[in-house]
């Protein structure tokens, strides 16, 4: 006989890396960190930095990628 729990699908795990660049908010949008704020902050224009301060939204487009294949369960 075959047993049914070893026919089920195996579990889909969230990808480490994912986890720790990427949070959803209440409404399912992805939200992220801003990029170039690390070092070399002396050539790069003070709007520049006051705009990538904190964090952004994603685009629809990259944020459905990765809610597919790096976060399927949340």
């Amino acid at each position: 006989m075959i047993d049914l729990e070893e026919t089920e699908m195996p579990k889909l795990k969230n990808k480490s890396s994912a986890k720790k660049r990427f949070r959803l908010t209440a409404k399912g949008k992805v939200r992220f960190n801003s990029a170039c704020l690390s070092h070399m902050l002396r050539r790069r224009s003070q709007k520049m930095k006051r705009t990538n301060r904190g964090t952004q939204i994603m685009a629809d487009a990259d944020a459905r990628v990765v809610k597919r294949y790096f976060l399927p369960n949340t």
